[in-house]
Formats: structure tokens, C-alpha cells, sequence
């Protein structure tokens, strides 16, 4: 969350452990437009300092006097439309987007542009968050921002490959929050 040219980071564990009331599964996982709900609902999310990330469900523990962003609603950005997508990261910002993940290609990335043919654009199985784009380089991609620690892929980012046919569903389930 950016706000007066502050990076303030977010608690992931908050979503985890509260957002189960808008049909969200804690580490089992969930929807972002749910967990977008839940932070409009509870008048916000705490920070990640105050909240940690502890990969394991809990009972909730929100703070309001912890919170670091609030939401007043959000965006669904068309469905499988690549085009759109790459606007919304261009005028917008950061998009929480819905990928296959399921392939042990994505979950042994390193580097490179990934180009999964394989992967499917509608058995989406993880959240991640597409911070910008790449278009001039041979090879165009994603930057794609992971949950899964800076020892994975690209110190935590995987590029993925853009204008591929919605590739791995990267432009199947995108939205952002309203803020």
C-alpha cells in the first residue's frame, strides 16, 4: 500500500485469520475480492509489523489502532483481458491477480520469463500481486510480486510471460482495492 509516498506493508496473517466470515479459508485460501470485503467491512487491515506473517491459522487478532490501510471497495478488472490488466498496473498501481500455480515449473522458478504452456487460465489456485510490466524486451512479461518469502524465484518475483493467451490465468481474476 503506498500512501503519501509511504510504502506501508500489510498484514497477510490479518486476512488469514479473519476473513473466514466472508468465505475466505485462512492458509486454505480464498478470493481477494473477499478479502477486499472483509478490510471494508472492519474499517481496515493492520500493518505487517504489527501482524506478522506466521504461515499457520490462528484465531484473529486485528488492532484497529494497527491499521495500516483501509478500503472504501474495489475493482474487478475484464476478465481474461490482458490489455485491461496492463492498464489498470499502468494507471493504478499494484493488481491482485489469481494464477495456476500448480506447476513445479512456478514452484521452482529462479529466473527467466516464465512460459508455462501448460498451466491453466481458469483452474486458478494462488493470489499473487502484478506490480508492473515489461514490453520492451524480446521476450514481454509480468513483474509478479509472490507470497512465498525472497528466497523463491527472483528475490520473491517471478516474471511472467504477457500477451500469451492469458498464460497461467494472469489476467483472469484481477482486481484492486479502492482506496
Amino acid at each position: 500500500m503506498i500512501t503519501f509516498n509511504t510504502v506501508v506493508s500489510l498484514s497477510e496473517q490479518n486476512l488469514i485469520d479473519c476473513s473466514g466470515s466472508f468465505g475466505n479459508f485462512g492458509c486454505g485460501g480464498g478470493l481477494m475480492d473477499r478479502a477486499f470485503q472483509y478490510i471494508q467491512a472492519n474499517n481496515g487491515i493492520d500493518t505487517a509489523s504489527s501482524y506478522p506473517y506466521e504461515a499457520r491459522n490462528n484465531a484473529c487478532r486485528f488492532d484497529q489502532q494497527n491499521v495500516g490501510a483501509t478500503t472504501i471497495g474495489f475493482v474487478d478488472i475484464q476478465s481474461m483481458n490482458e490489455t485491461a490488466l496492463q492498464i489498470a498496473i499502468a494507471t493504478v498501481g499494484p493488481v491482485s491477480v489469481a494464477i495456476d500455480a500448480s506447476k513445479s515449473t512456478f514452484q521452482f522458478y529462479r529466473s527467466g520469463v516464465y512460459n508455462e504452456l501448460t498451466c491453466s487460465s481458469t483452474s486458478l489456485n494462488h493470489g499473487v500481486l502484478a506490480v508492473g510490466y515489461n514490453k520492451t524486451t524480446s521476450t514481454p512479461y509480468y513483474i509478479v510480486k509472490n507470497s512465498w518469502g525472497t528466497s523463491w524465484g527472483q528475490k520473491g518475483y517471478i516474471w511472467m510471460s504477457l500477451n500469451k493467451n492469458n498464460q497461467c490465468g494472469i489476467a483472469t481474476l484481477a482486481s484492486y482495492p479502492l482506496v
